[in-house]
């Protein structure tokens, strides 16, 4: 490889055109070029004479643009027509004549042959077909092609269950099916793969599960819009059965789309366990899960308040719930509703008392629930209603009678009228109340939130928020209205559909969490029983307030998309009540309708009966909570279940610890009689980079393939436009998208994405994401891209890596790299090990930009100018450590940047007469070596960078513009060790500061050098720099004066520290030793800059003198 390749292309004909001999070019191309540019031919020596430098300059740069322009439309034609441009090459002789074996950097750019830097195209699953020359510039959308394919057919990703290596296993959270790629998975794919290829790189046998969540809710919503606007039906038009067909079909069409994008993260799933939470296996699963915990009386049936919505009629779980805050009045639009509806108001009206007595006025934010009002409760010790305890009042609009109750649990006497309206069947405090003092349950609305015959003929078929307003007009023609106000409230509003959700009283099916929340609490707090670790720690007290305080969970949902519950009703011939659940006793729970009708003939033993299957489906959440067993074939005795159950780690956000973790846990242990994982780690939530959370209404939503693949600010319009948010909201989207990305989102590749993404976990709880930093990570790609291309043309075509390395016979830097490198390395697995991606990230990188391609590259390049001689034995060793560094280093990188890792470490030498691996991605992880290690080097390579930053500093000072001129540098020591090291290492300081020169200078024997400007490195290694002219010795007696006032502040500290009383006897003597070398230090540097100072002054009087003289 020629060194050409990292020289700037110069034009063509800027000068005389070279001879044949000089000129690598073939004559014939030469030609061709000459006729090329604009039909123009190169001009004679003559005519060049009569233009002037400028008209000569402007002819130079359109020359080299359509020099550039051409080689551009070369290099399209060959990435289409690869074979086809060949053969018209050999064809018509304009092929760029083969590289001669000769290496010459003065070689033109011009006889570079396009198509060499193109990757051919490469079978779809077969090995990455690379260019014959690496492309000059790191193109994610180039490096990022046909590997994931291969890796995928050659199943690297695939786990063995027979295997002897040690399990190690991750379930990835199941993506709803109904999704695409959101920043949030591309977090989770990042972590986990990250985890899985670094532990299936250390020897273990690893196992990463993919799966989809059949999304009860979510699917059953998409397909129902879909067969509304396709069809104009309804699910209830086209009955349970075909529409369930209908779901099918749109999973099989649409459903894998965030599978396939998570293909495109480089996620190492192993796919041929692919599962899906509807499959046959994990609906076994769950009617098994369901049934077992039935017989040990872990589910039951019971009537109870769930959250209702009323557009999807099926209650949902408190994590499908959005909470909004409200101030005061305020409209919103409510699905089902023309007119915006009124919520930030408290209603006060009265409720007259029997006997008349009187009135009692009571208050309330859901003025329609008083048609089912049984009870107004009182504080019993309030004096005012003393004389009411046992009385009734009487409802207007239906004569009910309605007992003044006393509740000192609900009741606060001292707010509103202290008089509290009671609606057991809608509302979860007042269900408590109606528990306690025995109350009727009324409920008045239907399952889409109509009001039912229980509200009175008045009323009845009024959807529940137009019967909010007649209420308040009836209530205000009977005299009973009080008036209304500004009330703070919360409402929840359904996730999916943005209805307001509704307190109802309906039988469902629930479990019984008591005591298996308690096994789940115990395995996470008891020392003795410690089975669950949380990391971060500080989500165990969140895993204790929610296991402490856990309600028993309802798992019915009235959807027809889901696995349906496996209980059959019996419908008795003599039952007086013929309607589904009329009699809890009635119900059958079986693994199928066979099994149940057996038992219900058990049951009910000689009498007729008929069986119906419960038409609910279960929550989307019990299946989840199996996920850990079904995945690996559970209930059966799979050999998966017995090789990898329990796995190792759980990956997920902590907004589920509760809805999804805790279930797992629970699940886990009473049926598979173990802890799902050992350790649960939850990442942080993604916000945008101000912090805000992400919302399409904001426009600040950032879709994982945007960044990878790039995308104009149009583009993202065209998203927001093509989504379902109310024009309105489109437009101030759109204003937060033309603020957040201007010029759109560059194109940066899934491993910058990936890295950014680890990186940011040290975060807290949340991440803020800025763009800017994913693109920072792709361009340190490229630095890694040119690091390689440099080493690949240091190593030449017919190098040959070491097996062994000694690193004791190797030169100082090469020493260095090597021990910097075992340091990262331990440093990156001690930080993987304890889940700080973070850290290994971080170390990872440090390594490469500061210590590889910042200081080793630098300092190597002496051996490589010019093949000189003397340099052999230290070329030979700096190709080996450059070698090993990229080697090693790349496997390093590996799990954090899969895909450019790989690209780049199939294009390195491997060593002859062994066995090469096919990929990065099955070979060994790095481990530390020990005879790498050398403290004495790193200790001396300290010295050299703090000796090269000081020199840097210098020189900025000084040269300003001229900042790359060489100038002579020296070095004063304090003492013959220091003198030594710097001496020895003149060559490394010399090289990475840029310096001409550097010569070493002892105190006391030596003077400073005159006219010239210092830099202290440490107490016992000053540098200075020399220039031609004059220094500005006022700027550099401020800067001692700096220093020296600031020496000043540590003496008087550390003498008052040793002046105070009592110090010789308390303090201990090797404290008292420390504090007396300090002090003799600070003292010694004030000697050293109170001298510069006279040097200065001393140097400026005899400048002046000399200059009065001339």
């Amino acid at each position: 490889m020629s060194l050409l390749f990292l020289r700037r292309a110069k034009p063509l004909f800027a000068s005389p055109p070279p001879t044949p001999a000089s000129f690598f070019v073939s004559p014939r191309l030469t030609n061709l070029l000459r006729r090329s540019f604009h039909g123009s031919r190169i001009m004679s020596e003559a005519e060049k004479k009569i233009l002037t430098e400028e008209e000569l300059e402007r002819k130079k740069k359109k020359d080299e643009k359509a020099r550039e322009k051409e080689l551009k439309k070369q290099k399209a034609a060959e990435k289409a027509k690869h074979a086809e441009l060949k053969a018209k090459q050999a064809k018509d002789g304009t092929a760029a004549p083969k590289k001669s074996s000769k290496k010459s950097s003065k070689r033109d750019a011009s006889g570079e042959n396009p198509a060499d830097f193109v990757d051919p195209e490469t079978p779809l699953g077969e090995r990455k077909r690379l260019s014959s020359q690496m492309a000059k510039q790191y193109s994610p959308a180039a490096v990022e092609k046909s590997w994931y394919a291969w890796w995928e057919s050659s199943d690297f990703f695939k786990a063995d269950a027979k295997s002897s290596k040690p399990p190690f296993v991750i379930v990835l959270p199941p993506p709803n099916v109904t999704g695409a790629l959101h920043i949030g998975h591309a977090l989770t794919a990042a972590i986990e793969d990250t985890i899985i290829r670094w532990k299936r790189m250390s020897g273990y046998n690893a196992l990463w599960v993919p799966g989809m969540d059949h999304a009860g809710i979510a699917t059953q919503v998409v397909v129902e819009k879909q067969l509304m606007k396709e069809r104009g039906l309804t699910r209830h038009d086209v009955g349970r059965e075909e529409f369930i067909n209908e779901v099918w079909k749109w999973k099989n069409q649409h459903g894998s789309t965030i599978l396939t994008q998570l293909r495109r993260l480089g996620a190492s799933l192993d796919w041929s366990r692919e599962c899906f939470t509807m499959d046959e296996q994990r609906s076994k699963a769950v009617t098994e899960g369901f049934v077992r915990f039935y017989k040990e009386g872990l589910i039951y049936r019971d009537v109870r308040l769930v959250n209702w919505d009323c557009v999807l009629k099926t209650a949902v779980s408190d994590v499908e719930i959005d909470h909004i805050d409200i101030k005061e009045k305020t409209l919103l639009k409510v699905p089902g509703y023309e007119k915006p509806v009124e919520f930030g108001l408290l209603t006060s009206f009265a409720y007259p008392l029997e006997g008349g007595l009187g009135e009692v006025v009571v208050a309330t934010t859901r003025v329609e629930t008083m048609l089912g009002d049984t009870a107004i409760a009182i504080h019993p010790d309030d004096a005012r209603y003393k004389h009411l305890h046992g009385k009734f009042a009487v409802h207007p609009f239906n004569g009910r009678r309605l007992p003044i109750i006393c509740d000192g649990i609900l009741v606060d006497p001292n707010f509103g009228t202290g008089c509290v309206k009671i609606t057991p069947a809608h509302d979860p405090n007042d269900c408590e109340v109606g528990k306690r003092h025995n109350l009727e349950f009324i409920n008045i609305l239907t399952d889409d939130g109509k009001i039912n015959t229980n509200g009175g003929s008045d009323f009845t078929g009024m959807p529940r928020f137009a019967a909010r307003e007649a209420v308040v007009e009836a209530l205000k023609n009977k005299g009973l209205y009080r008036g209304a106000q500004n009330n703070e409230m919360r409402l929840g509003l359904c996730q999916r559909t943005g209805d307001v959700l509704e307190p109802m009283i309906k039988p469902q099916w629930y479990v019984n969490c008591s005591n298996i929340a308690k096994q789940a609490l115990d395995v996470a707090i008891t020392d003795e029983n410690k089975k669950l670790e949380f990391i971060p720690k500080q989500y165990t007290a969140e895993w204790r307030r929610w296991l402490e305080n856990i309600r028993d969970w309802c798992i019915s949902r009235q959807l027809w998309w889901g696995h349906r519950i496996p209980a059959w009703y019996a419908t008795l011939e003599e039952d007086e009540r013929k309607e589904i659940g009329a009699y809890n006793d009635h119900w059958v729970v079986a693994r199928t309708e066979e099994e149940a009708r057996k038992e219900a003939a058990e049951k009910f033993s000689g009498k007729k009966f008929e069986l119906t299957q419960d038409h609910d489906v279960l929550d989307t959440w019990f299946s989840s909570g199996l996920f850990p067993l079904s995945v690996l074939g559970w209930p059966d005795e799979t050999d998966d279940f017995k090789a990898f159950y329990p796995t190792s780690v759980l990956e997920t956000g902590h907004d589920i610890l509760f809805f999804w973790v805790a279930r797992m846990v629970m699940m886990g242990m009473k049926l598979g009689g173990d802890v799902p994982f050992s350790k649960v780690y939850l990442h942080p939530m993604i916000r945008d980079a101000h912090g805000r959370k992400m919302s399409k209404s904001l426009g600040n939503v950032i879709d994982p393939l945007e960044v990878i693949n790039g995308v104009t600010l149009d583009g993202l319009h065209k998203r927001l436009e093509e989504g379902n948010l109310d024009p309105r909201e489109v437009v101030v989207a759109k204003e937060g998208q033309v603020k957040d990305f201007p010029n759109g989102i560059s194109e940066c590749g899934a491993d910058a994405l990936r890295f950014a993404l680890v990186s940011y976990t040290a975060q807290s709880d949340k991440i803020n994401l800025d763009i800017l930093r994913v693109v920072g990570y792709r361009q340190w790609c490229n630095k890694l891209w040119n690091a390689v291309r440099f080493a690949m043309m240091r190593l030449g075509d017919d190098y040959s890596p070491p097996l062994t390395l000694s690193p004791e016979t190797m030169p100082f830097s090469c020493q260095w790299i090597l021990s910097a490198l075992n340091k990262a390395i331990s440093k990156t697995v001690e930080s993987l090990n304890a889940f700080e991606f973070s850290d290994a990230a971080n170390t990872v990188y440090a390594w490469w930009q500061y210590q590889f391609c910042d200081v080793y590259i630098e300092a190597i390049k002496p051996y490589f100018a010019g093949d000189n001689p003397a340099f052999a034995s230290e070329r030979a060793h700096a190709q080996h450590a450059l070698w090993v560094s990229l080697e090693t280093g790349l496997r390093l990188l590996h799990p954090l940047m899969p895909f450019v890792t790989e690209e780049l470490w199939q294009r390195l030498p491997s060593p002859k007469n062994s066995e090469r691996k096919a990929s990065i991605m099955i070979c060994g992880y790095p481990s530390a070596i020990e005879n790498w290690t050398n403290e004495k080097v790193e200790t001396e390579m300290e010295t050299v960078l703090a000796s090269v930053k000081c020199l840097r500093a210098l020189r900025a000072e000084l040269l300003e513009k001229q900042k790359n001129e060489r100038l002579p540098a020296f070095a004063l020591c304090e003492n013959n060790v220091t003198s030594e090291i710097v001496k020895s290492h003149e060559l490394e300081i010399r090289t990475l500061a840029n310096l001409s020169s550097l010569e070493v200078l002892l105190k006391g024997e030596h003077a400073a050098p005159a006219g010239s400007a210092v830099e202290t490195v440490n107490e016992n290694l000053k540098v200075y720099i020399k220039v031609d002219r004059a220094i500005n010795t006022e700027a550099e007696q401020e800067k001692i004066r700096n220093k020296i006032d600031e020496l000043q502040k540590q003496k008087e500290k550390l003498q008052k520290m040793m002046s105070v009383s009592g110090y010789e006897e308390k303090v201990p003597a090797n404290v008292k030793e420390d504090n007396a070398t300090k002090l003799a230090k600070i003292l010694q540097e004030f000697d050293f800059f109170e001298k510069e100072s006279a040097r200065l002054v001393a140097e400026t009087e005899t400048l002046e003198n000399e200059q009065q003289k001339k």
